[in-house]
């Protein structure tokens, strides 16, 4: 018998004379604040819990001991004790001190946006790094929260060699938690020691990577598994795909190159996860080419993609060459198709240094509508490895080099003689280099 779902209750605060101009239809509500309950509910329901409800506070300002203040937690208590309300989450990082005080007046469970997406990572992890990741995210999370955890936590005791006289249970705790996040440090920066032998071992042999990046939920990982054949989980649920993926693609120019699929962005990413997965975030950043996939039919596909472009400033990435990628055009409105691509691309674009610098691609990665055209982009964008076209000639017996010609470049024609064949091929500067040889002038 399956377990019933949490009964959760979502909560939002927003300072008032600090909200920007509300739109149109939205009854005087901040915009910003109702899209990011709209993501924290989606959020909530992928961690598989049901949202039963939510309701918005606007205060002049945080209340330090509550964030609401002592009327409005009373009115929810009683919310919280009807409904039968299982968990109430805060779309606002709680200090420590609200944490408790919230936990105990309002008698259930108490998290933020943050201890929420916390838990979706930790049960999306499938690879040792990811776990390790996540691990370090919530124990760096959970080490400021130890405090004032109640009288049991303060026993003395005394131990040869591990606690001194005196010492209490939560130092301990607190000391055994920093022993394990400097061990985790380590087993990343291991991580990543690994990642980069790997990494110059793959440039050692000339194959650009590209990366997939974008909002959680734009069909990256569709994308992923349309363009190399792959089963990456493909999930309207967030955060479906955690660990990163690479697998190979071949260009129209013959060229292979690395496809990495990766984490999605979200609006407040926390601090201690970009920092914890700043060695996965490290093939973003080495990246040759980033694909940016934009869900195009989203309402806030604008906010979503500067969210993106601000995570990618935050790691270092904002300079590497982009494919904003228009994705889902089969569920576009007929509003929204007739207008050209320039025109979806200034929307979205339009408060960016990259409006005039970025190429864009209208696609459906359920469909497969116009991936081809993608795929060109990409060759099209490669610096590395470029292709040429050269002639060469290759006696009959070079059985090998002919077939290293029509596997990794583009035959243009192909002539036999009496001893040797002939073959005009588009080909990349490292195959040209490899049968340089075979080589003759043009």
């Amino acid at each position: 018998m399956a377990t019933p779902a949490e009964r959760t209750l979502i909560i939002g605060v927003e300072l008032s004379g600090r909200q920007p101009a509300a739109r149109s239809g939205s009854r005087d509500k901040n915009p910003d604040t109702e899209e990011s309950l709209d993501e924290l509910t989606a959020l909530t329901e992928s961690a598989g819990a049901q949202v039963v409800g939510r309701f918005t506070q606007s205060r002049q300002n945080m209340d330090a001991a509550t964030l609401l203040g002592s009327g409005k937690v009373a009115e929810l208590r009683d919310r919280v004790h009807a409904d039968h309300i299982d968990t109430v989450i805060f779309d606002h990082d709680l200090t420590p001190t609200q944490l408790r005080n919230l936990e105990r007046r309002l008698e259930t469970k108490v998290l933020d946006r943050t201890q929420l997406i916390l838990d979706i990572f930790a049960s999306r992890a499938r690879t040792s790094e990811g776990q390790l990741q996540v691990e370090l995210a919530q124990l760096n999370y959970l080490l400021p929260r130890l405090t004032g955890r109640g009288a049991q936590m303060s026993r003395l005791g005394g131990g040869i060699g591990t606690r001194g006289p005196g010492e209490t249970q939560l130092e301990t705790d607190r000391r055994r938690i920093g022993q394990r996040i400097a061990k985790l440090k380590t087993e990343i920066e291991r991580v990543r020691a690994n990642r980069a032998v790997q990494r110059s071992q793959r440039q050692a042999v000339p194959l650009s990577t590209v990366s997939l990046v974008g909002y959680t939920n734009a069909g990256k990982s569709t994308l992923f598994n349309r363009l190399t054949g792959a089963s990456v989980l493909a999930d309207e649920k967030m955060f479906a795909t955690l660990d990163p993926i690479l697998r190979q693609l071949r260009l129209p120019s013959r060229r292979r190159i690395l496809l990495s699929d990766t984490v999605g962005f979200i609006r407040n990413l926390p601090t201690t996860l970009v920092e914890a997965f700043r060695a996965t975030l490290e093939e973003v950043t080495a990246a040759a080419l980033l694909l940016h996939v934009v869900d195009v039919t989203s309402p806030v596909a604008a906010e979503q993609t500067a969210h993106v472009m601000k995570v990618l400033a935050e790691i270092g990435a904002e300079t590497t060459p982009q494919i904003l990628v228009l994705n889902k055009s089969d569920r576009m409105t007929e509003a929204d198709r007739v207008q050209d691509l320039p025109a979806l691309t200034h929307r979205l674009l339009k408060e960016s240094a990259r409006l005039n610098s970025t190429q864009a691609a209208l696609v459906s990665a359920r469909t497969g509508d116009g991936l081809s055209a993608l795929i060109q982009s990409i060759d099209d964008q490669l610096v590395q490895d470029p292709v040429a076209r050269q002639r060469f000639r290759l006696p009959l017996g070079e059985g090998r080099a002919l077939h290293l010609l029509h596997d990794r470049a583009a035959i243009v024609s192909k002539h036999y003689g009496d001893d040797y064949c002939e073959v005009v091929a588009d080909a990349p500067q490292s195959l040209r280099d490899h049968l340089a040889e075979f080589a003759v002038e043009q």
